[in-house]
């Protein structure tokens, strides 16, 4: 890897997501809770939620991960509240899809997944980046399992 591929990698809108992860705060009462690690680099997203219904009603996020897993989850964080799951796994696979098979970026309300197009190249990041989304999807199923 080259400079040049890291200093695109991590870009200063990164690094900056990657500073600002909403949701960090423990939920007192999550409904369901969720813990993912990607086996390849040892990042682990742990996810707790409450449900309204079929939608994410609070979320909380614990983020151990590189910048571009950071990153990740600070764009998902951002638009978690309110989603539902289908909604959710559309945006994994999407992301999945924009990263494996050079995909589109992600459609709404998952803006701002354009950031991470330069780890395309890079597959061993990955599976970091799709965390949050693993995370999230595992805690909501855990929620109605749970209910």
């Amino acid at each position: 890897m080259s400079d040049t591929d890291l200093i695109k990698l991590y870009s200063k809108q990164i690094l900056s997501l990657a500073a600002a992860i909403p949701h960090q705060a423990p939920l007192e009462a999550p409904q369901g809770e969720a813990k993912t690690r990607s086996p390849l680099c040892g990042s682990t997203v742990t996810a707790a939620l409450t449900l309204d219904g079929d939608h994410i009603s609070d979320y909380s996020q614990n983020v151990k991960a590189c910048a571009l897993g950071q990153a990740s989850a600070s764009i998902l964080g951002k638009v978690i509240i309110g989603l539902d799951r289908p909604t959710l796994e559309r945006g994994r696979d999407e992301l999945a899809a924009m990263l494996k098979d050079a995909g589109p970026v992600p459609t709404a309300p998952f803006d701002g997944y354009e950031v991470l197009q330069p780890a395309r190249e890079f597959k061993n990041r990955h599976a970091s980046i799709l965390l949050a989304f693993n995370a999230a999807i595992e805690a909501f199923d855990n929620a109605k399992a749970n209910a």
